[in-house]
């Protein structure tokens, strides 16, 4: 099919005032010979718009679009399609490595006498730094500046390089420090509802369509914007005008009836969703909401399920645009977009209202907002609900529950366990000695915020107190937050309670806690007491929070409020009283707690289109920043001493994976269900003792600098020794030990993952890992990928992968091998002490077949069993070839600079 022919007859116009763009129109396919199905999901066909605008007859072909107009059955196939985002969004734990490959490839293509100049991101690309401020002070009015000052002295040598990326690349925008979480800014000020772009006299739209190297990216669902997270390396492959491709996808219908009762917040019907999703096993899957209820839901409260989809395994969590879409641009800054963006969407059939006829979509789920509780999540998992009331028996049955079912597999008497602290202070097992209103999901959301600030006046009037060891902190996910708080005067009374604003960034969500008290950090770890935290994060993960904080409950901001106040996780706020006030009489939660009328009164009064335009107005402009000297010129001048920006390792180019997996492999973990990226990779705080804190001492590193892992992923000496070292990981290898430790069984002692990674380096053995379900769950976090490959590790073995983890091993060479439905290590008698060879030439494979692997003890096969190879489609086949997606694209402009 010649390119220009289609894509000339699918143009058409629209006008707009004064202005006329061009477009290409989806319902002009019929005139091509395709039949446009009316009823498609909007987000297949939100992909469909982006597919026809892109058409190139190679990357993106008439096929493709024919699969994508025929996804009521294409769906249940294995074909793949492209998917080309419009921009990239980057936060900086993420982006900052993703820059230094980009770096790299430039000094690789330079050695090779390459053109490094065609290394330039082809798209928009956005850098919101955002995860590298620490709590380190919290409680005074000084946290904030405390903390800044501190994450510049940490965080030089990143932030001089983000500023050379600056001047060297195109189309590479930085928003500095202290703005607000990437998510948050990217609703608030980077969206737009469409683009637009001039090319030879005349102006195209198009829709604003994104990936992300966060998993929360589908916060922007919420907006009725195409976007999801990826890793890292995927990224990078989009940034240098790579498609990137995808099974078509099952699209799961979520049919909303009713309404919220009274008390019920945002943030329950975001946990109520992820636990009924994730149930209902949604991975990889697209949701789109649907149905009655939808155009009485805020968009912000839309967004903050969105942005939960990651936790429930969506691909998507998908809001169809309407009027409360374009109402919010409007009433956010951003008029004439949302003018366009309405014009746009109801052109191309993009625009949803009441009387729209609900999509075919592959199955229908109902819920009704009625039957919405008030709960929290915990303690270990997001997808964990427990209603309010039965909090108190969820905490102290996981208590004596096995580790494998979730619990701490302790004794009884441990629920009554208690330290007195030196000040006589009683700290109990269930202390909450963290109350933390974090994150993106719920700091975006203007309604939940506003009632945390009323429960803390209310709280104050009455005379209520936060107990001393409950360290409090807020991080708003941008200044506007804080701007309606101060507004509305509830700010002064979350001060009061030690709830100041100690920074702008994902913070305690992603593990950047900082210290508890020194007194309590040594009684919970002296006496291995199970402390709690409460936050109102997305992401509740072992080891995440805070290394020493074993239980970990999300919860909507009001409600942190008022379990700071109650102090412990064993009440049952529904009768418990929260406390007692001057008077000495008992104070409960309905006595605290505002009425969802007084929360939209304020709300309304304090946020208006001027509120975001004077904050953002300003906000690539940080003196701060500005102040920051790096280098100049277009090749990164690198320095061997540094121990942030190392050169990555990842461009060698492999003829081939035969290689890959010759020789028998060795096990070097053998891993239970539910290992999340935060096990694989952690993102906190570096203890002194593991191999990255003896790597960082070696290089002269004082322990009060080691920073995070996350702000160490500009090199992979540091976060390769980090890799599989989360201190909360239970390797069945590891004879009982919690923590980053194996056995290396050619001598059975027990060392550190890393250790035996490299002593089975030194005598050429390849490694495996073995896990049971949902392998990789969590974070889009590319380092988990880079990480493993980088230990040797050539195959993961496991009974289910979650999405983006598996692509990103993929990424990166290591083959992921899935056992048979109902199969598992357990299923075969597997210790982790065998030997392992995957049979047959992976250049004569094709995506999902089975394959068998041979099981050895002592040198000699004792059975075999089969797995399937999930490398998904060819495109993924090659780039396992090639040994990754980044050589492969090193190729691609390798071969150009030949032609």
């Amino acid at each position: 099919m010649d390119t220009a022919k289609f894509k000339k007859k699918l143009e058409s116009t629209l006008e707009l005032g004064e202005k006329t763009y061009t477009y290409y129109s989806i319902a002009k396919l019929n005139s091509l010979g395709f039949e446009c199905p009316s009823r498609l999901p909007y987000s297949i066909k939100a992909l469909l718009e982006s597919a026809i605008r892109q058409f190139d007859g190679t990357h993106i072909t008439g096929e493709h679009i024919k699969t994508l107009l025929e996804w009521k059955e294409s769906q249940f196939t294995d074909k793949e399609i492209p998917f080309k985002p419009a921009r990239v969004l980057l936060q900086d734990f993420t982006g900052v490595p993703a820059i230094v490959d980009l770096a790299a490839m430039r000094s690789a293509v330079e050695e090779k006498g390459g053109d490094f100049s065609a290394i330039n991101p082809q798209i928009p690309v956005d850098l919101v730094i955002d995860h590298s401020i620490i709590m380190d002070s919290t409680g005074s009015k000084d946290s904030f500046q405390m903390n800044l000052r501190r994450e510049y002295e940490r965080n030089g040598e990143r932030y001089q390089f983000v500023k050379w990326a600056q001047q060297a690349f195109n189309r590479f925008t930085v928003i500095p420090p202290a703005s607000g979480i990437v998510h948050q800014v990217n609703m608030e000020f980077l969206a737009t509802g469409v683009q637009t772009e001039r090319t030879e006299g005349a102006a195209t739209i198009f829709l604003d369509t994104l990936v992300g190297t966060d998993s929360h990216t589908t916060m922007i669902n919420g907006l009725g914007i195409i976007g999801w997270g990826v890793g890292g390396i995927e990224a990078e492959a989009a940034m240098l005008g790579q498609p990137i491709y995808l099974n078509v996808p099952q699209v799961v219908g979520v049919k909303l009836t009713g309404s919220l009762r009274e008390g019920v917040t945002a943030t329950d019907f975001a946990l109520t969703v992820t636990n009924l999703l994730r149930t209902h096993q949604v991975v990889g899957k697209i949701v789109e909401f649907t149905g009655p209820a939808l155009t009485s839901i805020p968009l912000a409260d839309r967004a903050t399920i969105a942005n939960m989809a990651p936790e429930y395994g969506a691909t998507m969590a998908f809001f169809p645009a309407d009027t409360v879409t374009f109402d919010y641009l409007k009433n956010t800054g951003r008029k004439e977009y949302a003018l366009l963006a309405e014009a746009y969407y109801a052109s191309q059939g993009l625009l949803r209202n009441d009387q729209s006829p609900q999509p075919h979509f592959t199955e229908v789920i109902e819920l009704d907002l009625s039957s919405i509780h008030p709960s929290l999540a915990g303690p270990k998992r997001p997808q964990d609900l427990v209603e309010l009331g039965g909090l108190k028996r969820n905490f102290e049955n996981a208590i004596c529950l096995p580790v494998e079912s979730f619990g701490y597999g302790q004794p009884a008497d441990e629920i009554e366990k208690t330290v007195e602290l030196q000040d006589g202070t009683k700290l109990k097992t269930g202390s909450v000695v963290l109350a933390a209103i974090t994150s993106c999901t719920n700091t975006s959301n203007p309604s939940v915020m506003v009632a945390a600030g009323l429960v803390a006046k209310r709280a104050v009037e009455l005379g209520l107190k936060v107990p001393d060891f409950v360290k409090r902190s807020l991080t708003p996910g941008s200044t506007v937050v804080t701007e309606y708080l101060k507004r509305s005067g509830l700010l002064t009374y979350l001060e009061t309670l030690g709830f100041y604003v100690d920074g702008y960034g994902c913070a305690v969500c992603c593990g950047n806690t900082g210290p508890l008290r020194p007194d309590i950090e040594s009684a919970i770890k002296d006496n291995d007491l199970i402390a709690s935290s409460v936050l109102s994060g997305n992401r509740n993960f072992e080891g995440r929070v805070h290394p020493l904080i074993k239980a970990n409950y999300l919860a909507s901001p009001p409600m942190v409020i008022a379990f700071a106040l109650a102090g412990s996780v064993r009440v049952d706020l529904t009768k418990d009283p929260v406390g007692k006030d001057v008077a000495g009489n008992p104070v409960y939660l309905h006595d605290l707690w505002p009425s969802s009328d007084v929360i939209e009164e304020i709300v309304n009064t304090v946020l208006n289109e001027s509120l975001f335009e004077d904050q953002y107005r300003n906000i690539f402009h940080h003196e701060d920043w500005a102040a920051i000297r790096s280098q100049a010129g277009p090749v990164y001048e690198w320095d061997e001493a540094s121990t942030y920006i190392q050169q990555s390792p990842f461009f060698q180019i492999s003829e081939s994976s035969d290689r890959q997996l010759t020789g028998q492999m060795r096990a070097l973990l053998l891993l239970g269900d539910s290992i999340t990226t935060d096990h694989i990779s952690p993102v906190g705080s570096i203890g002194i003792s593991t191999p990255a804190g003896r790597y960082l001492k070696e290089q002269g590193v004082a322990p009060r600098d080691f920073n995070s892992y996350g702000a160490r992923r500009g090199n992979h000496h540091v976060m390769v020794r980090g890799t599989f070292a989360n201190v909360r990981l239970r390797n069945q290898l590891a004879d009982g030990r919690e923590g980053g430790y194996t056995k290396f069984l050619p001598s059975g002692e027990i060392m550190s993952v890393y250790e035996a990674a490299m002593n089975y380096k030194e005598m050429s053995t390849p490694l495996l890992v073995i896990a049971g379900k949902e392998y990789g769950t969590g974070s889009s976090r590319d380092w988990a990928a880079k990480g493993t490959a980088l230990l040797g590790v050539k195959v993961v073995l496991a009974e289910s992968f979650e999405r983006i983890h598996r692509s990103n091993l993929v990424g990166m060479g290591v083959l992921p091998l899935q056992f048979l439905k109902g199969q598992g290590a357990k299923s075969f008698g597997l210790t982790g002490h065998e030997q392992f060879k995957v049979i047959g030439d992976p250049s004569t494979w094709k995506p999902k077949q089975l394959v068998d692997i041979a099981i050895y003890n002592e040198g000699k096969q004792v059975s075999t069993i089969q797995a399937i190879v999930r490398l998904d489609s060819r495109v993924e086949m090659d780039y396992f070839k090639n040994g990754g997606i980044l050589p492969t694209v090193m190729k691609t402009f390798l071969a150009l600079a030949e032609q």
